[in-house]
C-alpha cells in the first residue's frame, strides 16, 4: 500500500508486526525536487507500544493479512470491554486502555464494529466512520442566535464532549465522525 494511499485505521505491517495507523500528517516538500513526507502515527497490535513512521509519497507498506470479523459490544468492566461476535457468537475482550479512543463511540446498539483477528488472537476493534450519539447535557437554545455559527461544548451519553450549533437540545440524537470527534449534523 503506497504510503498516499494509507488512511486512518488501516492496519498494514511495519518491522514485520502489524500496526494500526491511528493519525496522519503530511509535510509538502519545501524544495523543488523534494518527496513529499507522510508521517503516520500507529499502535503496534501485538506488543501494543505507539510507533511512528515516516515514508515518502513513493513508498508502501504492505497490508496486514487480517480476520475481521462483525462483533457486537457486550459490556465493559473495570478492565476490559467485552464483545460478541455476530456470526459464531465467540465472545473476546480488549483492555480498555487499548480502546481508550474507541470506547468514546461505543454503545451497545452500535452497528458495524469489526473485530481485529490476528493469528487467532483479537487484537483491536475498528468502528465505523460516524456514530450517532445522544446529547445528554448542554446549555439550553436560546431563542434567536440560530443565524449565527456559534457552538456550545454538549456531553454525549457515552461521556464524550462536542461542540454543537446552539439550536440543539438535551435528548436530541447527534452524528459524530469518529475520526475528528466533531459534529456533523443531526440524526
Amino acid at each position: 500500500m503506497l504510503a498516499k494511499d494509507i488512511k486512518t485505521g488501516a492496519v498494514v505491517v511495519y518491522n514485520e508486526a502489524p500496526v494500526m495507523i491511528t493519525g496522519i500528517s503530511v509535510q509538502s516538500p519545501s524544495a523543488r525536487g523534494a518527496a513529499t513526507l507522510y508521517k503516520f502515527r500507529a499502535r503496534n497490535l501485538v506488543s501494543k507500544q505507539k510507533v511512528d513512521v515516516t515514508l515518502k509519497g513513493g513508498d508502501s507498506l504492505p497490508e496486514a493479512d487480517f480476520q475481521r470479523r462483525s462483533v457486537k459490544f457486550m459490556y465493559a468492566d473495570a478492565a476490559q470491554s467485552h464483545f460478541l461476535d455476530e456470526a459464531d457468537y465467540n465472545q473476546y475482550a480488549l483492555d480498555n486502555e487499548l480502546i481508550e479512543e474507541e470506547r468514546q463511540y461505543i454503545t451497545e446498539d452500535l452497528e458495524g464494529m469489526v473485530a481485529m483477528i490476528y493469528n487467532d488472537e483479537f487484537v483491536g476493534v475498528q468502528i465505523p466512520t460516524t456514530v450517532t450519539l445522544q446529547v445528554v447535557e448542554c446549555d439550553p437554545a436560546v431563542k434567536g442566535d440560530s443565524a449565527t455559527k456559534r457552538t456550545k461544548p454538549a456531553k454525549l451519553q457515552t461521556g464524550l464532549v462536542v461542540y454543537v450549533p446552539e439550536y440543539l437540545t438535551s435528548g436530541e440524537m447527534i452524528k459524530v465522525d469518529t475520526r475528528t470527534g466533531e459534529f456533523l449534523s443531526r440524526a
